[in-house]
């Protein structure tokens, strides 16, 4: 079993391999190519052995099971880490290589992973071998199915393990007694809870879930399972449509999160077939009894929200450390920044977006206009001409004891309001 509770057997993992490679021999004897297939971090899965033809790209590949870095490069270069369609890779001399046809193996809107069709010679032109794949849609579809099942754990087992532990997130007492007595998480505490989710796009328009509520869900759930996969602290994890839940056995330092982030990171992007990007996560306080794990999940959520609004709280943040958003996400109601006169005037008159990041900066920093100065590389006489403008504009001091205040909360419900929904 490992670390993320996945049950696997060597008699079923076996079965999985002669799967796939029966089903990669009978698309070769269908396509009369060479074909193999590979794993996103270019590993050999599967190839056919009855078709002679090989350059020594191909040989190389299947003596080392690995794909070689130059290789790698010359691939990548012709896009297939983004492709979602059958792509031609062109020959090349230089690396002994014949051209190919990549073919994406896509499940549910990512991949999960990569068959090569070689081209009989020079001459073959790629469009022979992208005329002849429609006919075998139907078999290309088994193995990306296949291949999903063996190299992620996507059983029917898994998944109603992950459900049940989201279940004891959202409070539900007979789930929380369940996984209690999980070997993985019982008497392994004290433990606190991990949420990660992609940064929200600042360019789109507002925080859209995944347009395929379905395709969503399962790519958080396979991007935090490979991203613990090994992490001994990891205990459990589970995939929403916009995020994932981490279970973690408290240890001192953070050294775990950030391979996990990391991994989480690439996991996305490699399946999603989407540029990597800092991506986030916040964590709970440390509790040593179970019940209060849907407390920690809310902790959890609140603190990656912070965290996708604030830049100056990193990409890892604490809920303990997020400071007034705690007391923004525990409002009864939807304060709005608009009830402070002063921001909202302030807002209205700074068109070019320099009184409020300069004030607000000002604020964060403990009121040092050297530093702000610095950050903003401008002179200090211009941040003290700034702070006048704002006095004449509001008709108070910002730096007043009630007015900075009031300024300094409006900013963070400023931005707490445009958190994404998760």
């Amino acid at each position: 079993m490992s670390a993320s509770g996945t049950l696997r057997t060597p008699s079923i993992e076996l079965m999985r391999s002669a799967e796939i490679e029966d089903l990669v021999e009978h698309l070769a004897a269908g396509l009369d190519r060479a074909l193999s297939l590979e794993d996103l971090d270019g590993g050999l899965l599967a190839y056919s052995r009855d078709q002679p033809l090989a350059d020594s790209v191909r040989v190389n590949f299947l003596l080392s099971k690995r794909v070689p870095a130059d290789v790698s490069a010359w691939q990548l270069q012709h896009g297939i880490s983004t492709a979602v369609r059958p792509i031609a890779v062109p020959a090349n001399a230089a690396l002994g290589m014949l051209g190919r046809v990549c073919v994406p193996l896509m499940v549910r809107g990512f991949r999960v992973g990569y068959l090569w069709a070689m081209q009989g010679s020079h001459d073959e032109s790629p469009e022979e071998i992208l005329r002849e794949l429609p006919a075998v849609r139907g078999e290309l579809d088994r193995l990306a199915e296949t291949l999903l099942d063996t190299n992620t754990a996507e059983s029917a087992q898994r998944r109603e393990r992950e459900a049940l532990f989201l279940a004891a997130c959202h409070a539900e007492t007979p789930a929380i007694e369940e996984i209690a007595g999980w070997p993985q998480i019982h008497a392994t505490g004290p433990w606190h809870l991990a949420t990660l989710m992609p940064r929200p796009d600042e360019h789109a328009a507002g925080h859209e879930a995944t347009p395929d509520p379905e395709a969503g869900v399962l790519l958080q759930r396979i991007s935090a399972l490979h991203a613990t996969v090994g992490i001994d602290a990891a205990r459990f994890s589970a995939g929403t449509e916009t995020h994932a839940v981490v279970l973690l056995r408290d240890s001192p330092g953070k050294v775990a999160h950030i391979e996990m982030l990391h991994r989480y990171r690439a996991e996305l992007a490699r399946r999603g077939g989407t540029p990597e990007r800092p991506d986030l996560m916040g964590f709970s306080e440390v509790f040593t009894d179970l019940r209060r794990v849907p407390d920690a999940y809310i902790q959890s959520r609140k603190a990656v929200q912070a965290a996708a609004v604030d830049a100056r709280l990193g990409t890892i943040a604490d809920f303990r450390q997020i400071g007034v958003y705690q007391f923004l996400a525990a409002s009864s109601r939807n304060l709005s920044p608009v009830e402070s006169v002063y921001f909202a005037e302030l807002r209205d008159f700074d068109a070019n977006h320099e009184l409020l990041p300069m004030l607000e900066l000002l604020y964060d920093t403990d009121g040092s206009v050297q530093d702000v100065a610095a950050a903003l590389h401008l002179h200090r006489s211009s941040i003290y001409n700034r702070l006048a403008k704002i006095r004449t504009l509001i008709g108070a001091d910002p730096l007043g004891g009630q007015v900075r205040l009031e300024l300094h909360l409006a900013m963070k419900a400023d931005r707490w309001s445009r958190r994404p929904r998760i």
